[in-house]
């Protein structure tokens, strides 16, 4: 690999979930591993053990549709959010 540890380690931001850690992954190091650009690992830890899991971007397909539905929604969504639900 192109990548050395601490150009890696340089470039990626980690963010803490209740789940593991979430790391976006830099476009060089996603290329450099055959995913696409835009993709997150989730690093889950326990009994002495790390396990990833890499998760590619939306389609856009998928963006398309959320869109319509956050459009269409929108009012009960801005009630959500206000009410705190």
């Amino acid at each position: 690999m192109r990548y050395i540890y601490s150009e890696i380690m340089n470039a990626i931001t980690v963010q803490n979930s209740d789940k593991g850690w979430i790391i976006e992954l830099p476009d060089g190091f996603a290329e450099e591993i055959g995913v696409e650009k835009g993709s997150i690992v989730v690093l889950y830890g326990g009994e002495g053990k790390i396990e990833a899991e890499i998760i590619q971007p939306p389609s856009q397909k998928i963006k398309d549709i959320s869109k319509r539905i956050s459009e269409k929604y929108k009012e009960t969504f801005e009630e959500m959010k206000r009410l705190g639900d």
